[in-house]
């Protein structure tokens, strides 16, 4: 069997209607959502299955529904792979995307789920007041050489806070930082050489140094949570390094706040480690798309399947368990 790792999507992944035909004939799936429901004490269940759209992409919204949302997919698949009998390898890696750093560990049994809403519920509220007086800006940077991404900070910094916040796939970045550097930045890039450079409809400066009161904040919070060694280990959005403590756990959820995403080292870490299979869990097929222009010689699948019923795909079902006795 194909060694395997688990990829959790970030922001920027949710919709409304995400896992509600899977929790309407999932139990696992409507288990996950009631836990999350009860551990916020509001139905965070409906706003991500009706809207409306606008309050769900509030950031203190979109990420405790998109949590629960992945971990519904997550345990909604592993029922159906019990029901089937079918024997799947215990993953390699668990990975997630910014905020599905989140999802990661509760897959990994780091980290509670009830905890793990509740937390990422603080992370958006404190990222939305980070950086008082600082109006943050971030934007999208599309084929631009990697090499010259040094440049581009540079002369983007010297106008204030700036810097890469994901590496998505190569050539394809966003950068985030205060206004001023993140406006220079665009004109900046197409002079260096990129197809485009758009600002993003976002307010905040996620992955910035605009984030370190909110990085404060998040210790702070996080010292009151138990975490646990994590099984598989993650990797660190910043570097790829292997998370494997607990109290690395907990320190990744603090650094990652004001450090970038660097995608394209975590997908290139686990291939090189020897997988061959990477499940994007959660809504959406973001991750499968960047992970196939990082490494083309993997199978990426997405649990999220727009032609089922459920929008439920079941990897390796044709691996179950067949009784072969005719009687």
């Amino acid at each position: 069997m194909s060694h395997l790792a688990f990829v959790f999507p970030g922001q920027g992944s949710q919709y409304v209607g995400m896992a509600k035909a899977l929790a309407e004939t999932s139990p696992a799936a409507a288990a996950v959502f009631r836990t999350a429901d009860e551990a916020l004490g509001e139905p965070i269940s409906r706003l991500a299955w009706e809207g409306p759209e606008e309050e769900l992409n509030r950031t203190e919204n979109s990420q405790p529904a998109l949590l629960a949302a992945s971990v519904a997919y997550l345990a909604a698949v592993r029922d159906r792979w019990a029901e089937l009998e079918v024997d799947v390898p215990d993953p390699q890696f668990a990975a997630g995307h910014s905020m599905g750093q989140y999802t990661a560990l509760v897959a990994a049994g780091a980290l509670d789920l009830a905890d793990a809403v509740r937390l990422v519920r603080s992370r958006g509220q404190l990222m939305q007041a980070s950086g008082a007086g600082r109006e943050g800006r971030m934007a999208a940077v599309i084929g631009l050489d990697d090499a010259r991404l040094p440049e581009l900070v540079a002369e983007a910094g010297a106008r204030g806070a700036f810097g890469i916040a994901n590496r998505n796939s190569p050539g394809q970045v966003v950068v985030s930082g205060e206004r001023a550097a993140v406006e220079a930045s665009l004109a900046i890039a197409k002079r260096l050489g990129a197809r485009r450079a758009i600002e993003l409809p976002v307010s905040v400066a996620a992955h910035s140094p605009l984030m370190a009161e909110a990085a404060v904040g998040m210790a702070g919070v996080l010292a009151g949570i138990t975490f646990r060694d994590p099984h598989p280990p993650l990797l660190a959005n910043a570097d790829a390094t292997p998370i494997t403590t607990a109290d690395a756990c907990r320190a990744e959820l603090v650094s990652h706040l004001t450090t970038g995403v660097d995608w394209v080292a975590a997908v290139r870490a686990m291939r090189a480690q020897g997988v061959t299979t990477f499940i994007e869990v959660g809504p959406g097929q973001v991750l499968t798309g960047l992970i196939r222009r990082i490494v083309d010689d993997a199978v990426v699948l997405a649990l999220d399947d727009k032609a089922a019923a459920d929008r439920l795909a079941i990897p390796f079902a044709d691996a179950a368990a067949v009784d072969d006795d005719p009687a």
